[in-house]
């Protein structure tokens, strides 16, 4: 890059900075003055034993939590370049910790995917299983909604919360034990209740570079797919404790790392009004990739898992940024920061209330692309919830935060 052009982007990012002060960021909240977890603790790398490292994917137990008074361990999948074969002469590489959703399990292909693109990678059973997800002699608790919800009131470190969370922090703190694993570029990502486990790691674990939750959110009690079959099950006293104690709102917005968002219009399991609410909690540096109908499972065939990721942990070229949109005079404006090339620019609107978010139709109309702003006419007054969004030529999705009512 000349002196020319860095002198302009460091012009538009003074400008940006002037026009956006939220693109400083700011300080994040203090975690609670006290958690469920012995962070000291799960910091220090777990015992482990490899099981097979006979393939590019190898497998592992390492040492999990007390769980009704026993020891327990916790299987896994691990990947490197090394492992897979990739001749290169880096000596250090960054690393992932991959969380699976429920009714998933520690998925191979996932590490095997990772490690193919550069990275030390971990994916590890939250289940209390092992190889061919059968159960493990020395498992933890299981993930059933029975585990997740309606044994609040059996002690702490009974319950699957807790011991889901304690184990990714495990597994991060296993591979920064590694010499292959570069400590200054590890990541987290977790799709659906992996997500939502996420959320809550990004906030304990600051050890991690960058977080990226995918569906999972806070504000569950409020309005989610558990709100009418577990929370209702439960007394008032039970789902304060419930929400206190695991749900990700308490511990997201002390997040210091930067955090991707990723999600659906029109999830099944974690709407959009208790996904902005959760979004607005992290005060530091984050990104948005709301996507129309997006369908909901364990994949990662999305772009913007790989280039966000890439970006702070291999020095990629960053996903554009568009800030919060404002409406003056019946229109809509954005501003944007981009280094790759824009080719669309779209608004999006829902006007149906937030109970209906499963099924609730959208509506799109194009916006006008400028040199650091979107423009084109506002959203309808009755809009629910609507945002603006950008598509670069790596065909990587950018939105804004989510606009949303109280409807």
């Amino acid at each position: 890059m000349n002196g020319r052009h860095r002198l302009c982007r460091v012009t538009r990012f003074l400008l940006l900075a002037v026009l956006c002060p939220a693109l400083l960021g700011a300080q994040p909240a203090p975690l609670p003055e006290s958690n469920p977890w012995d962070l000291q603790h799960l910091f220090t790398a777990p015992k482990y034993q490899w099981v097979d490292q006979s393939g590019p994917v190898h497998s592992l137990n390492y040492e999990g939590e007390i769980y009704h008074g026993q020891a327990t361990s916790v299987f896994a999948y691990y990947a490197s370049p090394k492992t897979v074969g990739m001749e290169t002469d880096q000596k250090k590489y960054p690393a992932i910790v991959l969380v699976h959703g429920g009714g998933g399990k520690a998925f191979s292909e996932w590490a095997l995917l990772w490690a193919q693109r550069g990275y030390v990678a971990i994916a590890m059973d939250l289940a209390g299983r092992g190889e061919g997800a059968k159960r493990l002699v020395d498992g933890g608790p299981d993930q059933s909604h029975d585990a997740k919800f309606q044994r609040i009131d059996d002690p702490l470190e009974d319950q699957w919360t807790f011991h889901a969370v304690a184990n990714v922090i495990r597994g991060h703190s296993l591979l920064r034990r590694l010499d292959e694993v570069d400590v200054s570029k590890t990541a987290v990502t977790g799709i659906s209740w992996g997500g939502y486990l996420t959320c809550i790691v990004a906030g304990l674990d600051d050890r991690f570079q960058v977080a990226m939750p995918v569906y999972g959110c806070g504000f569950l009690k409020d309005n989610s797919a558990w709100t009418k079959s577990e929370f209702a099950k439960m007394t008032p006293p039970q789902v304060a404790k419930w929400h206190k104690l695991w749900d990700p709102s308490m511990y997201i917005g002390s997040a210091k790392m930067p955090v991707m968002f990723l999600n659906g219009t029109n999830d099944f399991a974690y709407p959009l009004d208790s996904y902005a609410k959760t979004c607005a909690l992290v005060t530091g540096q984050k990104n948005y990739s709301i996507q129309l109908a997006m369908r909901h499972g364990h994949i990662f065939g999305f772009p913007e898992f790989f280039v966000f990721i890439d970006q702070y942990c291999k020095g990629g070229t960053p996903m554009p940024t568009v800030f919060k949109p404002t409406i003056t005079n019946g229109q809509v404006t954005a501003l944007v920061r981009a280094e790759t090339k824009l080719v669309s620019a779209r608004l999006h609107y829902t006007t149906e209330p937030h109970a209906a978010n499963k099924d609730r139709k959208w509506a799109t109309t194009n916006l006008r692309i400028g040199d650091v702003r979107i423009s084109g006419a506002a959203p309808p007054e009755n809009a629910t919830v609507w945002f603006v969004d950008l598509k670069d030529a790596r065909g990587v999705v950018t939105s804004s935060e989510l606009i949303v009512t109280t409807n």
